[in-house]
């Protein structure tokens, strides 16, 4: 651990912003996931198992990091309704430190680590099943390009759990998952709720000096700040809908200020196009549908630019919010040709392009993510897509302006077409039904061959889409 460097930054902020409080005492602790490629990063990769499960299944202080966990404060919109009672219920920040990398600061957050003043009557835990479900999003989501919170580990604590939506009881764990940040919209929305202007621009401040510190001599700190994340949510949602993904929830206390996808409850990946596919069984008007996401987050935003009226002007600040749409626009045409290896051309033919891919993936339903795998290099693989299960589909007319789209484009500069994951039939993908079928044998036989065989396979997937973290 000689050369972690550990940090000590959300302590500047204060006791109004967090409580100090304490995990709960595991009846045992057994690894089940950790994340070698960022423990190297942040020079924990020489931590012998006990060790880390001292650090990430007991939370004994990593040195120079945190003296004790805290649980963050914050409220939020949940589904659009207010929420003053919410913070950090399970979870909480065990330590920070930066990546070796490019020093940036990063947040060891927890997910089922015990109960906090904020945890409205819950247990404080998360089962076994919730943690696989997280490392499988997070590890997915990062092969295909998407910024997302790291599942830096994974820790069964030995505890049964009932739970209304599973078999019960279950069995329980604990997460630690790596993050920029663990500051939430909802974490300003607690201060304009509170009329505490004194500590909402404390907040400011220390958000662009710890995260946008280029921001730091801006005329206008609320505007930039709120231009910084608009940004950067926006290119987010793009990537989501690159990646056929649907995060479920997205309330304002979901989504935090470096625009990194986090916190996985009832995610999924899209089987097939389609706008009004949802991943939560409660979200019975389709809120946090597939196609609506943009919409949702475009909404989230509106509400910090509400919390920043009291260090701006509302004038100064709707031009900074209008910029989410003009953003998106132009990010999703990217991050789609990005996907299939491809180098931009102009704004209207990229837009052009993306409106007749989505015209044939809606009309003949072809399989989201063999698509974009069947197509990557575009003409280049045309012979590829022509022995894939589903070619019948780009046999079809309505392929038919997507095929002389593809024509047009040249091959990014990685796009490794010669990589031994290309030479497959089918792509990596994790529907819900190959969640369950990982699952299933853990649950049963706590067989996790499938867990890991999975994991090697994205391992494969992020080489071969050269992603590197």
């Amino acid at each position: 651990m000689s050369d972690f460097k550990p940090a000590q930054n959300h302590l500047s902020l204060g006791d109004a912003f967090f409580d100090r409080v304490k995990p709960a005492d595991f009846p045992k602790t057994v690894l089940r996931h950790r994340d070698q490629r960022w423990a190297k990063r942040l020079g924990l990769d020489d931590l012998t198992d006990d060790q880390w499960l001292a650090h990430f299944g007991r939370f004994e202080p990593l040195p120079g990091s945190l003296p004790e966990p805290l649980a963050l404060r914050y409220h939020g919109h949940q589904f659009r309704s207010y929420n003053p009672d919410l913070g950090d219920g399970r979870g909480f920040l065990f330590a920070q430190a930066h990546d070796l990398a490019d020093n940036r600061l990063l947040d060891f957050g927890t997910k089922g680590s015990g109960r906090t003043p904020w945890s409205r009557g819950g247990d404080g835990r998360l089962t076994l099943k919730g943690g696989v479900r997280e490392v499988l999003a997070t590890e997915m989501l990062e092969a295909l390009g998407v910024y997302t919170s790291k599942s830096f580990s994974l820790v069964e604590t030995g505890e049964e759990l009932d739970r209304g939506d599973e078999p019960s009881p279950t069995r329980s764990s604990v997460l630690t998952r790596l993050s920029h940040s663990h500051i939430r919209i909802g974490t300003f929305q607690r201060l304009a709720y509170l009329e505490d202007h004194e500590s909402l621009a404390q907040l400011l401040d220390y958000a662009v000096a710890t995260y946008y510190p280029e921001l730091g001599d801006a005329p206008d700190k609320a505007v930039a700040f709120l231009e910084a994340v608009v940004a950067k949510v926006a290119k987010l949602g793009a990537q989501w809908i690159a990646a056929g993904f649907i995060h479920g929830v997205l309330n304002t206390d979901n989504i935090n200020i470096t625009g990194e996808s986090f916190d996985y409850g009832p995610w999924r990946f899209l089987p097939a196009y389609d706008p009004k596919f949802t991943a939560a069984y409660f979200d019975e008007t389709g809120l946090y549908s597939f196609g609506n996401q943009p919409d949702a987050l475009a909404w989230n935003l509106t509400r910090l630019a509400e919390c920043l009226l009291p260090l701006s002007s509302i004038e100064a600040l709707e031009p900074a919010l209008n910029t989410v749409w003009p953003i998106f626009r132009a990010e999703l045409p990217r991050q789609m040709l990005r996907r299939l290896g491809l180098k931009p051309l102009d704004v209207e033919t990229d837009g052009a392009f993306v409106t007749a891919l989505f015209g044939f993936l809606s009309a003949g339903q072809a399989p989201y993510e063999q698509f974009f795998f069947d197509w990557r290099g575009g003409g280049l693989s045309a012979e590829r897509a022509a022995h894939s299960p589903s070619a019948q589909h780009y046999a079809s007319e309505a392929f038919r302006p997507v095929a002389n789209g593809l024509e047009r484009y040249g091959p990014a500069d990685d796009l490794n077409l010669d990589h031994a994951y290309f030479t497959r039939e089918t792509p990596r993908t994790m529907l819900i039904d190959e969640v369950e079928a990982i699952w299933a044998p853990i649950a049963e036989h706590d067989d996790w061959g499938l867990f890991h065989a999975a994991l090697a396979e994205i391992a494969q997937m992020r080489q071969a889409y050269s992603v590197t973290p």
